[in-house]
């Protein structure tokens, strides 16, 4: 079976790919400033006392850029580092297989965001809608 059929809709799913990764991405900045939702890391970011309350602002401020596609290649750039930085910090000293060192999440969100980085927030994004030519 063939899925050419989806190319016909890679641009919305382009952009539906930068808005849930984006408010995931910013869920952790959440946690981390606005104690929600509630969890382990509720509220550790309040201090900034360490790399994971610097990584939450950036969690907060550039997964609310990605979101509405503001900004996005700057944004998942400066996020892509970010998790990059995360993983061979946090995770990979753990355990070399990042299922478990728990650093999957981590490698996914770096590259998502990479993509984005290069391919731009697509439709639905505030980037578009401030351009007068069509989406890329």
């Amino acid at each position: 079976m063939r899925f050419t059929w989806l190319s016909r809709y890679e641009p919305q799913i382009h952009a539906i790919l930068r808005i849930i990764s984006g408010l995931l991405f910013m869920e952790h900045g959440t946690q981390k400033f606005l104690s929600f939702p509630a969890g382990q890391y509720a509220g550790s970011g309040l201090a900034l006392d360490g790399p994971g309350a610097y990584a939450g602002i950036i969690e907060l401020i550039c997964g609310f850029l990605i979101a509405i596609g503001l900004f996005t290649r700057p944004a998942a750039f400066l996020a892509s580092g970010t998790m990059a930085v995360a993983y061979w910090m946090a995770h990979a000293p753990q355990d070399p297989f990042p299922v478990n060192n728990m650093g999957d999440a981590a490698i996914l969100y770096c590259f998502v965001f990479l993509f984005l980085a290069a391919a731009g927030a697509g439709p639905w994004s505030v980037d578009n809608a401030r351009r007068d030519d069509t989406p890329r």
